[in-house]
């Protein structure tokens, strides 16, 4: 998928060329003609972007002007064919370039670069949590290109998300009286005089659908029936490993909100009107703060997009 009618971290060129993490005689040959992607773990996994180009581009480095890394993360080979690796290590000075957060610039950066960010983190991440075996407990390396990871009595992990869904809940109007319902999570930082909200989201339980933790997810935490339940598409969300499905659900805006303290501090209906002057840069007072929304590279700014634009 790309531009519109895609999440912002959903978009990406790149062939991932499976069948090469295994092949150690063509991973060696591609590192010497590679493009690579630094990601600094020590500074929350960032990477170099040139922020003077439009769009935005991520800075992909030569490997002979980088120390030999220990374990090169092999992403895939781009369309003119040139394999991208990402490694782990101290961000070079690179003239005209400055340290990114993909939450800063995902969705400013173009689907090539998305793609290849939102997976470099992704798998940075996964490594960074499974540097002993859940199985032995003993420590586990690095292998197959940076696709797996093995202990030494042989046990292997693959990398692996965890699916949580994300909803916009809607009352169905059509025009600017239509609602949506929003939250604000109880775990949030405050900040004085703002007030964030966001659509409502959780873990899909073992055993459970991706529909069904929609249904329970916003009983639990706001107290509200939903139906006419709809997917719309997903996006990774690497913070540090999730895959968010996202939806659409109509509720009545009359059904009593009764939110669970543990999880949502505050929830309430908006207007079309109230969210359009948000995104425009209006101020929206909620409870005497200003309305903030979710980040841009958010797939929950997505589906708030999507309601707006009457896409339900």
């Amino acid at each position: 998928m790309s531009g519109e009618v895609a999440p912002p971290l959903a978009r990406s060129t790149l062939d991932r060329a499976a069948h090469r993490r295994t092949d150690p005689d063509w991973l060696a040959q591609a590192w010497s003609q590679a493009r690579v992607l630094v990601l600094d773990s020590a500074d929350g996994g960032r990477a170099l972007v040139r922020t003077d180009t439009s769009p935005p581009t991520l800075v992909l480095l030569d490997p002979a002007g980088l120390p030999e890394p220990t374990a090169p993360m092999f992403l895939g080979v781009e369309p003119d064919g040139v394999p991208v690796f990402a490694v782990d290590a101290p961000l070079p000075a690179v003239p005209g370039a400055r340290a990114a957060h993909l939450r800063e610039v995902g969705h400013l950066l173009g689907d090539r670069d998305a793609g290849l960010f939102t997976t470099a983190l992704a798998l940075l991440n996964w490594h960074l949590r499974h540097r002993y075996s859940s199985t032995t407990g003993h420590p586990t390396e690095v292998d197959e290109a940076g696709w797996s990871r093995v202990d030494p009595a042989g046990e292997r992990v693959w990398p692996r998300t965890d699916p949580a869904m994300i909803v916009l809940v809607h009352d169905g109007v059509a025009g600017p009286d239509g609602r949506c319902l929003l939250g604000n999570n109880a775990t949030w930082p405050h900040t004085a005089g703002e007030r964030r909200f966001s659509c409502l989201a959780g873990y899909v339980e073992p055993g459970e659908s991706a529909e069904a933790a929609v249904l329970r997810e916003v009983r639990e935490e706001v107290g509200v029936p939903v139906e006419d339940i709809a997917y719309v598409g997903s996006q990774a969300w690497p913070f540090p490993g999730s895959l968010m499905l996202g939806f659409l659900a109509t509720a009545d805006p009359e059904h009593p909100v009764h939110v669970d303290p543990t999880e949502i501090a505050y929830a309430r209906w908006f207007s079309r009107r109230e969210i359009g002057a948000a995104l425009a840069g209006r101020p929206v007072e909620v409870g005497g703060a200003r309305l903030v929304l979710p980040p841009p590279s958010s797939i929950a700014l997505f589906l708030i997009h999507r309601w707006l634009d009457g896409h339900c």
